[in-house]
C-alpha cells in the first residue's frame, strides 16, 4: 500500500492512499459472501446464489461496504505510525473503487498547530477604577419604579402619549431608497422587498424614544377597534438592523389602551419593592450593589484584555475549530430568540451574514482557548472531582433541582468534559491574574 503525506498548510494535511487490488478484492470476497446469506434473486434458492451473481447484482453496495470498512481501519493506522492527532474526523474524498484495481482515496484532516504561549507570567494588566456614574443610583431607582408601575385600563377617551397601548398588525417593507452610513447608494431589490409580517398582541408604548419617527403621531387619537393605516420610514441606526432605513406600509388594530401610574418614592415603596425599611436604605442597598456590578465589570474587562494578549501568541488554529464556535453562537443567539418567543424560522436573519459576522471573533476565541489550555497543561492546573460537584451544585440551585439530577442530564448529555473544560479555562484564567503585573487606574 502506498501512502503519500501532503502538508496543505501548517493545521492541514493530506494522506493520499493506493490500496493494493489485492486487499479489495478480498474484501469483496468477504463482503459478498455476507450477501450470499440473505440475497434474494429470482432462480436462485435463498443462501444457494453464485458469488458472481451477487456480486454483479449488488455490486455498488457491496464497494460502498468495501469503502465504509477499509477506509477507517487504513487511515487510522496511517494516522497512528505517523503521531498525527486530527481535531476531527478526516474528510474522505477523491475515491475510486473498483474490482481488480487498486482503491485510492484522500483523508484531508487538520491538526492542531504548535502552541508557544511564550512568557505568561507577570503580563501587565490594567484593572480599571470601578467608579459609579453620577446619577447611577437615581437611574436604577426610576428603572424600579418602572417596573413595579400600576397599570389602569383606559377606555373612555382616545389614545395619547404616554399610553401603552395593545394591537395587532401587518406591515410591508418597500424596496429601500435610502442610503445608510457607509453606503454609496441605496441597495438594489431584494427578496425582502414586498415581504408582509403578521403580528398580533404587541405592545407599544407611545412615546418611547425607540419608536419609529412617525408612529406615535400615526396612533395617538385612535379608539379601541380602530384600524389605522400609515407608511413610515425607519432611521438608519434603527435597533432592529434589517428595518435600519426601511419605508414600511403599516395597518395597526387596536385592541386595548392602559397607562402607567408611577408609585411615589418612599419608605413605603421602599418596603413593596426591597427587604429594606427606608427609601435611604434602599439607595444604600443599591448603590452597593452597582458598585460590586462596577468592579465585576472591570474585573471582566481585564480578563477580556488578557485573553486578547493571550490570542495574539498564537497565528494559526484549525479551521473545524473556528467553525464550531461559530456553531456554538449561531446555536446561542437561537436559543435567546427562542427564549423570547421568537420563532427563528420567521425572524429576518440572513444566516450566512451572520455566520460570517461571527467568523473573526471566533477565530481570536479559539486563539486565546487553545493557549489558555496548553497554559493549563503546563502549569498542571486541572479541574478536581470537588470542583465539578461544586459547579453542579451552583446549577442546580438556580435550576431548583437536586444536584443527582442535574449530573444525571450532564451525562446523558456528555456534557460533563465541557464543565471540567470550563472549569479548568477559569482556574487557569485566575492563575494568570494571580502572576500578572496588574496596575490599577
Amino acid at each position: 500500500m502506498k501512502i503519500e503525506s501532503t502538508d496543505v498548510s501548517e493545521t492541514r494535511k493530506n494522506l493520499s492512499f493506493e490500496v493494493e487490488p489485492e486487499l479489495v478484492d478480498a474484501e469483496i470476497v468477504r463482503i459478498a459472501r455476507t450477501y450470499s446469506k440473505t440475497a434474494r434473486i429470482p432462480g436462485f434458492r435463498q443462501g444457494k446464489v453464485p458469488p458472481h451473481v451477487v456480486r454483479q447484482r449488488y455490486k455498488d453496495q457491496i464497494l460502498h461496504d468495501v469503502a465504509h470498512d477499509l477506509i477507517p481501519r487504513l487511515v487510522n493506522d496511517a494516522l497512528r505510525e505517523r503521531g498525527l492527532e486530527p481535531v476531527a474526523s478526516p474528510d474522505v474524498k477523491d475515491l475510486v473503487v473498483e474490482e481488480g484495481k487498486p482503491m485510492t482515496f484522500v483523508a484531508d484532516f487538520e491538526t492542531m498547530p504548535v502552541i508557544d504561549p511564550g512568557d505568561y507570567t507577570g503580563v501587565s494588566l490594567r484593572k480599571a477604577p470601578a467608579v459609579l456614574e453620577v446619577g447611577a443610583v437615581d437611574h436604577a431607582l426610576d428603572h424600579l419604579q418602572e417596573q413595579h408601575a400600576r397599570w389602569h385600563a383606559v377606555e373612555d377617551r382616545p389614545t395619547q402619549i404616554g399610553d401603552t397601548i395593545l394591537v395587532d398588525l401587518t406591515r410591508t417593507r418597500r424596496q429601500r431608497l435610502i442610503a445608510l452610513p457607509g453606503e454609496d447608494a441605496p441597495p438594489p431589490p431584494s427578496e425582502h422587498d414586498g415581504k408582509t409580517e403578521s403580528l398580533q398582541h404587541i405592545s407599544i408604548e407611545l412615546g418611547a424614544e425607540t419608536n419609529p419617527p412617525g408612529l406615535d403621531e400615526a396612533l395617538v387619537g385612535a379608539n379601541v377597534g380602530e384600524t389605522r393605516d400609515f407608511t413610515i420610514t425607519h432611521p438608519a441606526d434603527d435597533q432592529v438592523p434589517e428595518w435600519a432605513g426601511a419605508t414600511v406600509d403599516y395597518s395597526v388594530t387596536l385592541k386595548a389602551v392602559r397607562r402607567k401610574e408611577l408609585l411615589a418614592l418612599d419608605d413605603e415603596f421602599a418596603k413593596e419593592v426591597s427587604d429594606v425599611d427606608t427609601l435611604e436604605a434602599l439607595r444604600d442597598k443599591i448603590r452597593t450593589d452597582l458598585q460590586k456590578g462596577a468592579e465585576q465589570d472591570a474585573d471582566h474587562k481585564m480578563r477580556h484584555d488578557l485573553l486578547q494578549e493571550l490570542s495574539r501568541r498564537l497565528t494559526v488554529v484549525p479551521d473545524v475549530l473556528v467553525e464550531q464556535e461559530v456553531d456554538r453562537r449561531l446555536e446561542e443567539f437561537l436559543r435567546r430568540l427562542m427564549e423570547q418567543g421568537v420563532d427563528p424560522m420567521k425572524a429576518d436573519v440572513d444566516w450566512r451574514e451572520f455566520r460570517e459576522r461571527q467568523r473573526e471573533a471566533a477565530r481570536e476565541t479559539v486563539k486565546s482557548t487553545l493557549v489558555v489550555d496548553e497554559i493549563a497543561r503546563r502549569e498542571k492546573i486541572e479541574a478536581t472531582e470537588e470542583d465539578v460537584e461544586a459547579e453542579i451544585g451552583r446549577f442546580a440551585e438556580r435550576a431548583g433541582r437536586t444536584p443527582a439530577a442535574i449530573r444525571a442530564r450532564l451525562e446523558k448529555e456528555h456534557a460533563l468534559d465541557r464543565i471540567r473544560a470550563g472549569i479548568q479555562r477559569e482556574k487557569t484564567m485566575t492563575w494568570l491574574i494571580e502572576h500578572a503585573n496588574v496596575v490599577n487606574g
